[in-house]
């Protein structure tokens, strides 16, 4: 009974922070004031950069959309970076050229841990743009993206932003589960930035000046690991601008791409993306992650003993209750303005799932080498 009752202060501790932790989030997107742009006339040159590598399925309605921007020509530039792809990729890119689109073959003939971040490094050092902005190669974006984008970084003088991506035309389950939690991902580090402590963003959708890149030091220092293109260098401009980093809260600026279609893509994805964590040189978030991974450590670990002993299967309830609500709250806020709060229905199963996930993606992702674009890399 003591042993039972030390578990259970020890949960509750453990439920109670994590709660606390939760709500923060809930405050920090509520922070976020939705961008209404007044359409005022834009003089910002800008270069978009997309790294592309065995994307023949994808570039040209990615590309298209770029073309279609409501932005002025003469102060766009496209720019999109083939990483050594063995299909069609760079000859699709070329079929644009008269039409301000500019393709750069990237020829590296020594292995590299981090191909995207050299070819991005790459198209900035010939760019002519004032503000980079990133997408993927596999994104959709409506007419607008580009001018909203702007018009923040015109009103709102920053140094970076971060915009919303989002999953569409999920064919299964699986997708839409995923869609709700890549909604729960963007809405988290949209609310640390809300919170004026940002933690995460994703590369998909990521903006920022190339003064500020140089300023610095791009990617050196980070250029030995695969992934980062995006949290990593969020993290060194937030170190030196702290004020200056922002969230594009606007729907026009949402950019879209598709959910992994089996498991096994799913979890190199996932795999890639955690292990930047081990070069975060802000401690707080390495905290922050640690703590949340032992919180679904203990539900699990209760359960498993629940299964012998009745009293931990309650603690086990009591702590799912609580991170199933909170997380809800969270999420209806977040789908709301992603207009999926139908999504929400799979909170229950997602819930239980989250809690593996996030216990075996906190192993392998800081262990071991991934998959990722047919190259091996750690």
């Amino acid at each position: 009974m003591a042993h039972l009752n030390l578990i259970s202060l020890l949960s509750a501790a453990l439920t109670l922070v994590y709660g606390i932790l939760v709500l923060s989030f809930i405050r920090g997107w509520h922070k976020l004031v939705y961008f209404t742009p007044r359409n005022i006339a834009p003089k910002t040159n800008v270069s978009i950069i997309v790294a592309a590598r065995d994307e023949e399925e994808n570039i040209g309605k990615t590309i298209e959309d770029l073309i279609a921007q409501n932005y002025p020509k003469n102060l766009t530039e496209i720019i999109i970076i083939d990483d050594h792809s063995s299909d069609n990729t760079a000859d699709i890119v070329l079929a644009y050229a008269d039409r301000n689109v500019k393709l750069i073959k990237l020829n590296e003939d020594r292995a590299l841990n981090s191909y995207k971040k050299k070819a991005i490094q790459t198209a900035i050092g010939t760019c002519l743009g004032d503000l980079i902005i990133t997408t993927d190669a596999d994104c959709r974006m409506g007419k607008d993206w580009l001018a909203t984008i702007i018009e923040f970084y015109e009103t709102e003088d920053l140094k970076m932003i971060s915009s919303p991506v989002a999953y569409f035309q999920e064919k299964n389950l699986f997708e839409r589960l995923q869609s709700l939690e890549f909604l729960y991902l963007i809405g988290l580090g949209a609310s640390t930035i809300g919170n004026k402590a940002p933690s995460t963003c994703n590369g998909a959708n990521l903006a920022y000046e190339k003064s500020t890149f140089y300023e610095v030091g791009g990617f050196q220092g980070i250029d030995d690991l695969a992934s980062g293109d995006d949290e990593l260098l969020l993290h060194k401009i937030a170190a030196k601008y702290p004020e200056k980093i922002g969230f594009l809260k606007n729907r026009e600026a949402v950019v879209y791409t598709h959910a992994k279609e089996n498991l096994s893509s799913f979890i190199q994805q996932r795999k890639r993306w955690a292990s930047k964590s081990t070069r975060y040189k802000n401690k707080a978030i390495i905290v922050l992650g640690v703590f949340v991974w032992v919180f679904n450590i203990s539900i699990l670990v209760n359960f498993i003993a629940g299964l012998f002993m009745p009293g931990f299967m309650s603690i086990t309830f009591y702590q799912l209750l609580v991170k199933m609500l909170l997380e809800s709250l969270f999420l209806w806020n977040v789908t709301g303005f992603a207009k999926r709060r139908s999504l929400m229905i799979l909170i229950p199963v997602l819930n239980v799932l989250h809690i593996l996930y996030i216990i075996y993606i906190g192993i392998a992702g800081n262990s071991g080498k991934y998959n990722w674009k047919g190259r091996m890399v750690r």
